[in-house]
């Protein structure tokens, strides 16, 4: 039996493979910044660089790009010691697109590889200033200054999530609604589990739950109005986990809705939904902890589960063409 550690190695393996793929043919500063975006990929976002390792060659190389220039953006205000650090570095990204599509050299690998694969690939500028500007918002908003409704996190979450999958058919060529009203479904879905996964970390910056929304929070007893403003309290175990419950569900619904366009959307774009599959696997570990997010559970292996079976998994709905 193959252990974990067996499988990891190999992927590891696999993964330089491809990350020689990238650089074929490029210069040595190019190589330098494709192997950059591969390993930030690899390091803060595993599960989906897993993903990207399914994609046909061709379009690795950008998806790679896509998903670092995602990673910067996302661990902006995590790694700032000061918000308005991270909220100047949102800000610069802002205008580096402005340059790229000029034109204009930017010192900074990312920079660079996005540079490379967006003057070989048609991709729409408006979503990725889409993606930052959502970002830029959610860094300016008070920390008592809580989305009314699910609908705002849905937002957000096609905002910055979706828009990396509109982004990744562009580059393939792949024109399809259904493609893209599947990616729609899966980037909100993603992008709403991910956030209830982040809960207990955002939680212990802040001590406040900013990420779930007033109306669900009213729901299940975890809003006050305290000074003229509102806060969410943590006093009901019960009343979080049936809030992440609620939340969840809607997530769920757009994973329905994502698979029932499978019919109609070409083969060709399968690879790039399998993002679906993490999201999945989010969901299905959320659900064996009773939507407990504090579950230390949540923090093993790779989303709740190990690693040889989500890389399972993955490899399954890939090779039945599914997502």
């Amino acid at each position: 039996m193959t252990s974990d550690l067996e499988l990891l190695a190999a992927t590891n393996s696999v993964g330089k493979n491809h990350n020689k793929d990238l650089m074929s043919g490029a210069s040595s500063s190019l190589r330098a910044a494709f192997s950059h975006c591969v390993q930030q990929v690899r390091n803060y976002d595993y599960h989906h660089y897993l993903c990207l390792l399914e994609l046909p060659p061709e379009l690795r190389k950008t998806a790679f790009a896509l998903r670092a220039f995602n990673v910067e953006t996302s661990k902006a205000m995590d790694i700032a010691s000061d918000p308005r650090i991270g909220l100047m570095r949102l800000v610069w990204w802002k205008e580096a697109i402005d340059k790229i599509y000029v034109r204009k050299q930017i010192e900074h690998p990312v920079a660079q590889a996005l540079a490379s694969v967006l003057s070989e690939n048609k991709i729409s500028k408006g979503w990725l200033k889409r993606s930052v500007e959502a970002r830029i918002n959610d860094a300016n908003r008070e920390i008592s200054d809580i989305p009314e409704k699910i609908e705002d996190l849905e937002k957000y979450a096609e905002d910055t999530v979706s828009t990396l999958l509109y982004t990744t058919l562009q580059a393939g060529g792949i024109k399809s609604t259904a493609a893209d009203h599947a990616a729609s479904h899966i980037g909100k879905a993603s992008g709403l589990l991910l956030l209830l996964k982040s809960l207990p970390y955002h939680a212990s910056r802040n001590r406040h739950f900013s990420y779930i929304p007033a109306e669900v929070a009213a729901n299940h007893g975890l809003l006050f109005k305290e000074g003229g403003r509102s806060e969410i309290h943590l006093d009901s175990r019960e009343g979080l986990c049936d809030a992440v419950f609620e939340m969840a569900s809607v997530a769920n619904v757009h994973l329905l809705k994502a698979r029932e366009l499978s019919g109609a959307v070409p083969i060709e774009a399968r690879p790039v939904l399998l993002e679906s599959v993490p999201a999945q696997v989010l969901l299905d570990s959320l659900n064996r902890v009773q939507f407990d997010v504090f579950d230390p559970r949540l923090a093993r292996g790779v989303l709740g589960v190990s690693p040889l079976w989500y890389h399972v998994k993955l490899k399954w709905y890939s090779w039945r063409g599914k997502y």
